[in-house]
């Protein structure tokens, strides 16, 4: 949390102040929206006064996000230099653009992404879409995961808060691209000794608990299948839980509950990770998904299943879940 504090102080010494907000370049009346760990996000107009190519970034509406970040306070995973090249690399119709970046005093850089007025998790836990408005949603996540992937880049955080959403009925983009990783970036750590300190709490897949560092696109799969749990089932809780403290131990144990506690013969590639058989675990049965989802349908359980497996080599690919009959029928 030093970084946040020590990120605002900067913005406090550095901004223009104004009634409305602060300045940020040629960003007026900038008004606070969230913090993260290492970025402080703002919204701001659009500037009056646009040039004809800026014009053409006015297309994505009137209101822009400023994500100010500090590179040299960052820790690894996390890298802003890293995500403006990936966003610059991964330009698809579900990834969110990067309109621009400029650089401010003290070190700054500033990403400059189009506002979204909300993001998937504040719409399931409002209630606010339709089965079908759902559907287009995820449809969008797929789609942007499937053109990541095919550039060999991991995106590392996928959950609903991260996927931003124009309006209900979409479209829907995948945004924060904060701690993805790509073999081409040179700020990404080698292919076989990534960080395993990556995702958010119950979206983390087993691979990682138990410390694979050879990790592929399939991290983000089940990442995926988590958020098509809490998408399809009403109440939109999430599938593992990982306690109050976000332990690891605890959404192992989440895991194991839900999906039966592993042997070899069910994950195999087990045996290579680095901390598998340090710990006896109790022998918990596989629950159906009938029981772990009772409200979702057969077809969503299967696109579900299809994701969230031990073994990732046999999880669905991101091309192969945009053709399951949940998406086709």
């Amino acid at each position: 949390m030093n970084e946040i504090k020590t990120l605002q102080e900067t913005e406090t010494q550095n901004a223009v102040c104004s009634p409305a907000g602060i300045d940020i370049g040629k960003y007026v009346n900038a008004v606070h929206f969230q913090s993260g760990l290492f970025s402080m996000i703002y919204k701001a107009p659009f500037p009056e006064s646009a040039t004809d190519n800026e014009q053409k970034m006015q297309d994505w509406g009137n209101v822009v996000a400023l994500k100010v970040t500090m590179p040299s306070a960052m820790t690894p995973p996390h890298n802003s230099e890293r995500e403006v090249r990936l966003l610059g690399r991964s330009k698809s119709s579900n990834v969110i653009p990067l309109l621009e970046t400029c650089r401010q005093s003290g070190g700054r850089l500033v990403l400059v992404l189009p506002f979204m007025s909300y993001d998937l998790d504040q719409l399931l836990q409002k209630q606010m879409l339709s089965k079908k408005q759902a559907q287009t949603c995820l449809r969008d996540l797929f789609t942007a995961l499937a053109h990541i992937h095919s550039l060999g880049i991991i995106h590392r955080d996928v959950k609903p808060s991260n996927i931003l959403v124009k309006s209900p009925s979409g479209p829907a983009y995948l945004a924060d691209f904060g701690i993805a990783w790509s073999a081409e970036d040179p700020a990404s750590e080698p292919a076989d000794s990534k960080i395993t300190d990556v995702g958010t709490t119950c979206y983390r897949p087993p691979e990682l608990l138990f410390g694979n560092r050879k990790y592929g696109c399939s991290l983000d799969l089940w990442a995926a299948g988590c958020t098509v749990a809490e998408v399809v089932e009403p109440g939109h809780q999430t599938l593992f839980d990982s306690g109050e403290l976000g332990s690891e131990l605890a959404l192992i144990q989440s895991i194991f509950k839900k999906l039966g506690t592993p042997n070899l013969s069910v994950w195999p590639e087990a045996a290579g990770f680095h901390d598998w058989g340090k710990m006896e675990f109790y022998q918990y049965p596989p629950q159906p998904w009938s029981a772990l989802l009772p409200k979702a349908s057969d077809t969503e359980c299967d696109l579900v299943s299809s994701l969230v497996r031990y073994e990732s080599g046999s999880r669905m690919t991101a091309a192969q879940a945009l053709m399951h009959p949940y998406f086709t029928d």
